[in-house]
């Protein structure tokens, strides 16, 4: 009912910059919230930006400053720019949406997941 793609993973040195996207599609009415988590090897998947309708953000501390998520509400869409680059940002990079189906029913979805291998 609702896909979600992801692009822009790709190997990157410390210090670098990468810009990923997620575009929603499907029998979407509105888009509640959309965010993006991460699960490197042997850990759990983890918060690292979320925005929401009224484009409030939320950032896990340990990319404060960093990473940003955005959106285009026309395409369904949702960014993250992230800069300086880390090692500890290895990981594999999800997209996750809460949206409000046409039917009325409202549900969370989650994208494939693209790598962002951060190596010198």
């Amino acid at each position: 009912q609702v896909q979600l793609v992801e692009s822009g993973g790709g190997l990157v040195q410390p210090g670098g910059s990468l810009r990923l996207s997620c575009a929603a599609s499907g029998s979407i009415f509105s888009i509640n919230a959309m965010g993006w988590y991460r699960q490197a090897p042997g850990k759990q998947r983890d918060l690292v930006a979320t925005i929401t309708s009224d484009v409030s953000t939320n950032y896990a501390d340990s990319v404060e400053g960093r990473f940003t998520i955005s959106r285009d509400v026309a395409k369904n869409t949702v960014y993250l720019q992230m800069n300086s680059l880390k090692p500890e940002d290895k990981a594999v990079y999800y997209c996750n949406a809460v949206v409000t189906l046409h039917t009325g029913i409202r549900l969370a979805s989650w994208g494939q997941g693209t790598q962002v291998p951060v190596s010198s």
